[in-house]
């Protein structure tokens, strides 16, 4: 029996050639990483020339300009709730949809609904200017119906986008962002040094969006809707507003409120600190847009878009170390300088510090999009009603407590720790436990049944050989080797022997766990699988079932046959070849219809079924334990409620020495 990472199969490179699961995960990490590469680029030049345009307009405006400047910028984002659930829902159907006609009929669709809905809302705005004026003490009603008019063409503006997200064209998509931003910086020097004030700053938001507008290329022509349109469910368009809806006003809806609250001068320097939370939006959103039509192409399951998730969250999280690290090296005095003497804050203390705190507060903020946006991506995201609920508690949190910037900035960093929490649990619950299987299987074959003594004897020999042992081997080996399990003191002592190294594995078992030697056909291999240990989980495909992994270690171990986990399948395999080995493969259930976890064994277990030819069964001797409760062991069903009971037994058993009771055992000996 010779194992296949020794005997390669003959056509080396069939052998080697992954599979279509593989080929597919690697294709969505390339897209994902080219794709994000590209836009954070993008998103970098964007975030300098934002810096630059409101520095110069802090500085060219002061503070109560500036204010007043950001207050109707402000405004435009809350409109993107609007422009952003339009582009997620076009990025979405677009990439899910193969046929250049489609794309165009779903592009025609939305961008006829979003020019309806932008020319509706700037209307809404220049009716309500007088009353938004009044609410955030802004010195002209035309601040308001500048901003109406760029209304109009933002929501739009996110149709175009939306389409040039989901072919994937993400150059293009930078391209658009750099040059709205370029735009604004431009148009705003220029219109403020003539002589416009606070109306030349909003005036350039304005034309950079018009110009962003017509400029987004790729983009199909506009055609005539075809009566064979392809339907849009309400159900898409309403998770997609229920989500930016909360992300505007999580992003955003602080600064309206602090210029309502505050007096200008504070609220200019409350405005200035909330530029590095739209930096560190900016950047997490340069992967998220990359992520969301990526994970949406992906039209097989879960496990394969998977890595996409875990993918996107590490490169935000690196993007805001990165991020954060920077604010904290930077000197206070560098802040004063560019933004000049009339930010500096006083008793409320130093700007740098309200960055890092309101950065950080933002950055945890980001990790939540980036699960949410992930679900949306793959199906309807109810917590996408979770963040409207926060964005809600927000808006009331800051209105309560709002006696300082700092009491403001606290408001939303616990509500967003609080977020991602509730967002985090159900995705992490899903992704430590496997599926939950209710196909029933045929019968097993029991040849008898067995004891608890009987199964803790089988269980420490096959442990016996490992470090925590050594000192007992030469006194206890033959109680090990020869049991008598008549003998109620050597059972006391195997299962204190037992308790040194799977103490908290046996305790998990239910107490009415009943115990059989079972007879395994090779169809029986099919409802086995695999305890999702560390290790497995790194070879693993998704599925612990054991054909699963059995063939994605055989693709893994041709890509890395040096790798110490296929060493040590290759050692235990000639020690089962051998029969160095104890043969004994205990396996848990709930009965004898149900899927089967292997307990102990399954090294033995991956390593004869590799072996070419692959082991007999017969070599092995099948000890199952079965129980109506064993949903409720880890070991079985891994979940929230199960880790919890492993951790409650954990402190309970805290003080337990087994040493102690071997060490009677040895004193009564002597």
């Amino acid at each position: 029996m010779t194992l296949i990472g020794k005997t390669r199969i003959p056509d080396a490179s069939r052998a080697a050639t992954p599979s279509p699961a593989q080929v597919q995960a690697k294709n969505l990490r390339h897209k994902l990483l080219g794709g994000s590469l590209t836009l954070l680029a993008g998103s970098g030049l964007v975030g300098i020339t934002n810096l630059i345009y409101n520095v110069v307009t802090a500085r060219l405006l002061g503070p109560t300009g500036f204010a007043h400047a950001t207050a109707v910028y402000t405004l435009l984002m809350l409109a993107s709730a609007i422009t952003l659930s339009f582009q997620v829902v076009c990025a979405k159907y677009v990439a899910n949809h193969e046929t250049a006609a489609d794309k165009n009929a779903i592009f025609t669709a939305l961008h006829l609904r979003a020019w309806i809905a932008g020319v509706a809302i700037g209307l809404l705005l220049f009716l309500f200017n007088r009353a938004l004026m009044r609410y955030l003490n802004l010195p002209d009603q035309v601040l308001i119906s500048l901003l109406a008019l760029g209304t109009a063409f933002y929501i739009p503006l996110g149709v175009r986008r939306g389409y040039i997200q989901g072919v994937h064209a993400f150059s293009s998509l930078a391209m658009n962002f750099m040059l709205e931003g370029v735009v604004r910086l431009g148009g705003a020097f220029v219109l403020i040094r003539l002589g416009l004030g606070v109306k030349g700053a909003v005036l350039a938001s304005v034309i950079a969006v018009i110009a962003s507008y017509f400029l987004a290329r790729p983009t199909p022509a506009w055609k005539s809707l075809s009566p064979h349109g392809i339907p849009i469910p309400f159900g898409e368009g309403l998770q997609a507003i229920v989500f930016f809806s909360g992300q505007v006003i999580i992003n955003n809806f602080d600064i309206v409120l602090v210029n309502h609250f505050f007096v200008s001068t504070q609220a200019g320097i409350y405005a200035a600190v909330s530029l590095v939370g739209r930096l560190v939006n900016m950047c997490a959103w340069s992967v998220v847009n990359t992520m969301f039509p990526v994970s949406a192409a992906a039209r097989s399951s879960d496990r394969e878009a998977r890595p996409v998730l875990f993918m996107s969250l590490g490169m935000v999280f690196l993007i805001l170390s990165a991020l954060i690290l920077g604010l904290w090296a930077i000197p206070s005095f560098l802040w004063r300088t560019l933004f000049g003497a009339h930010f500096e804050l006083g008793n409320y203390g130093g700007l740098a510090a309200l960055l890092i705190l309101y950065a950080i507060s933002t950055g945890i903020y980001s990790l939540s999009s980036v699960m949410i946006t992930y679900e949306m991506s793959r199906k309807i995201a109810n917590t996408s009603w979770a963040q409207l609920a926060f964005s809600g508690a927000l808006v009331l949190g800051i209105c309560v407590f709002h006696q300082t910037l700092r009491q403001v900035i606290f408001v939303q960093l616990v509500l967003m720790v609080i977020l991602l929490v509730t967002v985090a649990l159900p995705l992490l619950r899903r992704e430590i436990a496997p599926p939950e299987d209710v196909r029933t299987y045929s019968q097993l074959s029991v040849v008898r049944s067995l004891n608890e003594h009987e199964v803790i004897a089988e269980f420490l020999r096959s442990e016996f050989h490992h470090p925590e042992f050594e000192e007992y081997r030469r006194v206890f080996g033959r109680l090990v080797r020869v049991p008598d399990l008549e003998n109620s003191r050597e059972n006391a002592l195997r299962r204190a022997l037992l308790f040194l190294r799977r103490g908290s594995m046996w305790r998990e078992l239910p107490e009415d766990t009943q115990w059989f030697q079972v007879q395994l056909c090779r169809s029986d291999l099919a409802r086995i699988r695999f305890f999702p240990r560390a290790q497995w989980r790194r070879v693993a495909e998704g599925s612990f079932y054991m054909t699963d992994m059995i063939e994605s270690l055989r693709l893994k171990w041709q890509e890395t046959p040096d790798d110490e986990f296929f060493r040590k399948l290759d050692r235990i395999t000639n020690s089962v070849q051998v029969s160095l080995v104890n043969p004994s493969v205990l396996l848990i259930g709930v009965d004898d219809r149900s899927p089967l976890t292997i307990l102990d064994g399954n090294h033995r277990m991956a390593a004869a079924m590799l072996s070419q030819p692959p082991a007999e069964l017969e070599s092995f001797q099948f000890i199952c334990g079965f129980s109506p409760s064993m949903t409720r062991c880890c070991w079985y069903r891994t979940n929230v409620n199960t880790l919890s009971r492993y951790l409650t037994n954990l402190v309970r058993y805290i003080f337990y020495d087994p040493e102690s009771d071997i060490g009677r055992f040895l004193e009564s000996d002597s």
